[in-house]
């Protein structure tokens, strides 16, 4: 499963970058290959200062080794050995009008000192992190997250729109990153599903992120915008900081197992503000964005 699911984000960071390269229209995406010295390495793929995005990024790698002990520790496992491999995007644009992307598909394996394989699981999910709001984007983005799970499973949606609404949340702020997707982890074999239809699962929701993410682009991506709605998309962007660096799993999983630091915190915009006590202006887009933030919808 670990060759299948690796040679399947080898293809899939093609595909994607490569669309991303065309509706930027501007920038292309720098490759930088990476190694780690306990085993494993990455492929990374950078853009900036594009004609769309600001900066973006969508990596592949896969590690593997003994199990570091601070994730023994977050894993409750003893000694063992593991692999993970996935593919991770977040995609930062110029234009406040159109939202930030960001998805994750990954595997994990773990081992006894036999070499024994003794757990494995898929994990991932998409989400999207608007700086104004338009519904008809929110709801469309859903609508291909619940047409991709219900594929597999008429529960899934929920189940897995739920769980984002939950992990993207900014506690000490009391507020959602964006406006979820779906988030699912620990997808292993079971009475209903087996390794193979997870796998299925998966990729099928990787397939058709472009679907689900490039429309949106294409119908904001050229709209105006002014220096005032520059500034609070910079002030949000420094939510998605905070999150990333105080709450992400992904984030800790890279920094214990001494992953690559550049490919780690590639996710972080190039733009930043943090503005002392900001509140939006009452009755303006920027609040109404603020109060689905603090209560999430339901979008399909």
């Amino acid at each position: 499963m670990k060759e299948v699911f690796y040679s399947y984000i080898e293809t899939l960071q093609n595909q994607i970058t490569s669309a991303l390269e065309l509706i930027d229209g501007c920038a292309q995406f720098e490759e930088d290959l990476w190694r780690r010295k306990e085993g494993g390495g990455g492929r990374t793929r950078i853009m900036q200062n594009g004609g769309v995005f600001e900066k973006g990024g969508v990596n592949i790698s896969k590690v593997f080794g003994p199990l570091p002990k601070a994730m023994q520790a977050y894993f409750k496992v003893e000694d063992v050995d593991f692999f993970a491999c996935g593919l991770s995007l977040v995609m930062h644009p110029k234009n406040p009008m159109v939202p930030t992307v960001h998805a994750n598909w990954r595997y994990f394996e773990m081992y006894d000192k036999s070499g024994e394989l003794i757990d494995q699981w898929f994990g991932g999910g998409l989400d999207l992190t608007p700086y104004y709001l338009f519904e008809e984007d929110a709801e469309y983005f859903h609508l291909q997250c619940k047409n991709a799970c219900d594929r597999h499973n008429s529960n899934f949606y929920q189940n897995y729109k739920k769980a984002c609404d939950a992990y993207f949340y900014n506690s000490h702020r009391k507020e959602a990153r964006g406006v979820g997707g779906l988030f699912f982890d620990y997808c292993k074999s079971n009475e209903q599903m087996n390794m193979q239809q997870w796998y299925d699962f998966i990729t099928d929701v990787g397939d058709h992120f472009l679907e689900a993410y490039l429309p949106i682009v294409q119908k904001r991506k050229d709209l105006p915008y002014t220096a005032v709605e520059r500034q609070w998309q910079e002030i949000r962007r420094g939510r998605y900081v905070e999150f990333n660096l105080v709450h992400d799993k992904g984030t800790l999983f890279g920094l214990k197992t001494n992953g690559r630091i550049e490919s780690i915190l590639m996710s972080l915009p190039p733009h930043v503000q943090w503005a002392y006590d900001h509140h939006p202006a009452p009755n303006s887009r920027e609040e109404a964005l603020i109060e689905v933030l603090k209560h999430p919808k339901n979008w399909v």
